[in-house]
């Protein structure tokens, strides 16, 4: 390997472990809204979160994908396929007709990543299609477009799968989800599924898409926990799980990133890494053994058009917990900005 792959693939691997701390966060939220505030409450998030990112997303991306010509119940299935799958979730996709397609998600799932899947009621996986996928034929303007759902991996079955069928009738609200848990998805043939272009989809596209795809949820479920549940709560409930993936995160980003724990010194030298692998600007000064970061953009909130200053939350409880998975004893403080937007000023130490 050359000098130049190995620093692509370096900056690759740093990538994938900002995916992994974010998606931790965004898997960490929903469980901790599950266990503080309740399953009625975290479903209604997860509703807000996916109905959200449906809205903005799903159209261009079938435009994006070039796939927004195919009948609405395969362009649907296809769509759920191929984002995903550049996003780095293990998904799978059978056409059965144009008015009837598939799509499975086996397991793992990545959502519920590891021991996360035993604390997410069914409840709140529902609330999920609900937000997505039983939206996605009013989104086409197909009202008779919905989603079957005949698995759920939450509620102990192999994995979550359903199909889009395109009915002869537009459907009530209510007929848009239904459950048919006799049934089963036909088997993958992975040889007949959609697959992107090489060209347009290189291998560097693909890794900065991937962890975009961790970094969206993150993006989404700030501004919307904010208004579902105020600022006050929606910033305890961000800081505490910041803190806590924070320092569970730690050691497996700072292996990735090639710096080791101790003192504050270390901190920074991770948080640098950190900073450039989000592709964010940050200035650095010391003066007496404490360091103060200039941090002038936070890129993942920038563009945020309902941005609270109780967002900026993610980041402080985040930080709070990575430098406590650091070292002991390592002082992370933000000062007030403007709006709570960047630049944002970090003294550590």
């Amino acid at each position: 390997m050359t000098a130049g792959q190995d620093a692509r693939e370096a900056q690759w691997l740093k990538w994938r472990s900002v995916a992994d701390l974010y998606h931790a966060f965004f898997t960490g939220l929903i469980l901790t809204v599950v266990t503080r505030r309740g399953t009625a409450d975290a479903a209604e998030f997860v509703f807000r979160v996916f109905r959200r990112q449906q809205q903005e997303r799903f159209l261009p991306g079938l435009e994006k994908l070039g796939i927004s010509h195919l009948p609405p119940a395969v362009a649907a299935a296809q769509y759920h396929y191929l984002s995903n799958w550049i996003g780095g979730v293990h998904v799978e996709y059978i056409y059965e007709s144009d008015r009837k397609a598939w799509i499975r998600y086996p397991p793992p799932r990545w959502i519920w990543r590891g021991t996360a899947i035993c604390g997410i009621p069914g409840e709140v996986s529902r609330a999920m299609l609900r937000g997505w996928h039983a939206n996605n034929g009013i989104v086409l303007g197909k009202p008779q477009l919905g989603f079957v759902c005949t698995k759920q991996g939450v509620d102990a079955q192999d994995g979550l799968e359903g199909y889009y069928c395109e009915y002869d009738h537009p459907l009530e609200l209510d007929q848009r989800l239904v459950f048919a848990r006799h049934l089963e998805a036909p088997l993958f043939d992975a040889a007949k599924a959609p697959a992107l272009p090489v060209e347009s989809w290189p291998r560097p596209r693909l890794e900065k898409a991937s962890r975009n795809y961790a970094m969206e949820y993150v993006k989404t479920a700030a501004p919307v926990i904010v208004q579902a549940f105020g600022p006050e709560d929606a910033g305890y409930l961000l800081h505490r799980t910041g803190k806590l993936i924070g320092m569970q995160y730690f050691e497996e980003v700072a292996r990735a990133f090639g710096v080791s724990g101790g003192g504050a010194s270390e901190f920074v030298a991770f948080l640098r890494i950190l900073f450039e692998a989000q592709d964010d600007i940050a200035e650095i000064s010391e003066s007496e053994g404490s360091f103060e970061i200039r941090q002038q953009s936070w890129k993942l909130m920038a563009d945020v058009g309902d941005y609270h200053p109780g967002c900026a939350s993610v980041l402080t409880g985040l930080f709070e917990g990575l430098a406590a998975g650091c070292g002991r004893h390592i002082p992370v403080h933000l000062k007030p900005a403007a709006g709570g937007r960047a630049p944002l000023v970090w003294t550590i130490g």
